[in-house]
């Protein structure tokens, strides 16, 4: 899995699940169910995971939809 997004905006993620699941981009929300142990404070951010070969389509997709600098992006390097 490659980590496409880490994030404690949850709007931010609900739009990057929206984004994905329109384009047939498998994904999952790593730590989503950390806000439990945090109590909601939203410290704790959260990680969108795609499979790594879907990782470049992912990125260009948010790109596309101009929130690439939303968040954290992984380098192109990692």
């Amino acid at each position: 899995m490659f980590e496409l997004i880490r994030t404690n905006d949850p709007v931010l993620i609900s739009f990057v699940e929206s984004l994905l699941r329109d384009a047939g981009i498998g994904f999952f929300v790593a730590d989503q169910n950390m806000s439990i142990l945090e109590g909601s404070l939203g410290i704790l951010p959260r990680r969108v995971m795609v499979d790594a070969a879907e990782a470049d389509r992912a990125r260009q997709l948010l790109k596309d939809a101009g929130i690439a600098h939303e968040g954290t992006l992984p380098s192109d390097h990692d």
